[in-house]
């Protein structure tokens, strides 16, 4: 079995999570016996059983790949629209297909290429939460659609709790509005609660990272860009006080996994995913309850030294790369 993982979007312009996504299901599927190699569009000689899109895949891909007879499957990040309500979801579902049903503008609806969840091989997602998505707003059978969960490194899963002596919470990712980073920076001051962001802009001229680095303060707002080196992010976990995160939105969140393999209790955001993934385990801010945030802040902070970390089973990257062995063993049977 020969399979190709495919991503359009280049590291170097967006780094974060799905670049780790991809990069460590490629080590899974080789731990799990799986021949695996990035495609290469310039290499006419490369072959494949299978081809992995991370991302939509274009209708022109799956339609010649088809006449070359092998199957595309896709892995598509709904971080929005997961988080929707389900009333909205029916709505957004009501407007794809008048969309897609209208007699005319084919050209348009190719470009759109909402018609790929339905023609791909199998859509494989993280959380139910997605697979609801993909139901209600795109119509997909429950027979294309397979839920892999993500994984953390073994260095993770084995790293379990530190001393916690640092007085500060940590909160990880880019720093970006998606993230809240601001936001969350002007709390930790309303709240004083010291906070260690960790993480890089996607650029250093954006006008959003000029603004969070004026208020680095070294005190109640601290700053740490990213750490490459693993063993050394553990143990800014380790040393922390608990996590925190405010994301306007999230599908998985590989950050909170990693704080809570490293035996940290951990602050949310009220959504889908996070109660998909960690049910009343986690603590939450309220979205209903704006003027509670700062206070909902302290508050965790407080607690903290009583809290621990959720218990919840963690997955290898191993485990996930059996996982879409299985997955593609069935689309590659169903295809011959």
């Amino acid at each position: 079995m020969k399979i190709l993982l495919e991503h359009t979007l280049p590291f170097f312009l967006a780094h974060g999570g799905t670049q780790v996504q991809i990069e460590q299901t490629k080590r899974g599927l080789e731990a799990a016996g799986v021949e695996v190699e990035y495609l290469r569009w310039w290499d006419d000689t490369q072959t494949a059983d299978l081809i992995h899109v991370f991302g939509m895949a274009s209708s022109t891909l799956i339609k010649m790949a088809k006449l070359k007879g092998i199957p595309v499957v896709m892995t598509n990040l709904f971080t929005v629209a997961c988080n929707r309500s389900d009333s909205r979801l029916r709505a957004q579902g009501i407007i794809t297909r008048l969309v897609l049903g209208l007699p005319f503008g084919a050209s348009i609806k190719s470009r759109l290429t909402w018609d790929t969840f339905k023609n791909c091989g199998q859509n494989i997602v993280g959380l139910e939460a997605e697979r609801r998505v993909l139901k209600i707003v795109f119509g997909v059978s429950s027979k294309n659609i397979s839920v892999v969960p993500l994984g953390l490194q073994e260095v993770f899963l084995q790293a379990g709790a530190g001393e916690r002596r640092e007085p500060h919470l940590i909160s990880v990712g880019t720093i970006t509005a998606r993230k809240n980073t601001i936001l969350l920076a002007r709390m930790a001051k309303s709240a004083e609660v010291p906070i260690l962001f960790v993480g890089n802009p996607y650029d250093c001229h954006d006008p959003y990272w000029k603004e969070f680095e004026k208020m680095i303060d070294g005190h109640l707002v601290k700053y740490q860009s990213h750490q490459q080196d693993v063993p050394a992010l553990i143990k800014l976990y380790q040393n922390s006080r608990g996590f925190v995160i405010m994301s306007q939105y999230e599908n998985w969140c590989l950050v909170a996994h990693e704080a809570t393999a490293c035996g940290l209790p951990i602050l949310l955001p009220d959504q889908k995913w996070s109660r998909e993934r960690f049910s009343d385990q986690a603590n939450y801010f309220d979205p209903k309850k704006d003027g509670d945030q700062v206070s909902k802040l302290r508050k965790f902070y407080d607690d903290c030294p009583a809290l621990y970390a959720p218990q919840i089973h963690l997955h290898s990257w191993t485990e996930v790369g059996i996982q879409l062995k299985d997955v593609y063993t069935t689309v590659l049977n169903a295809s011959a």
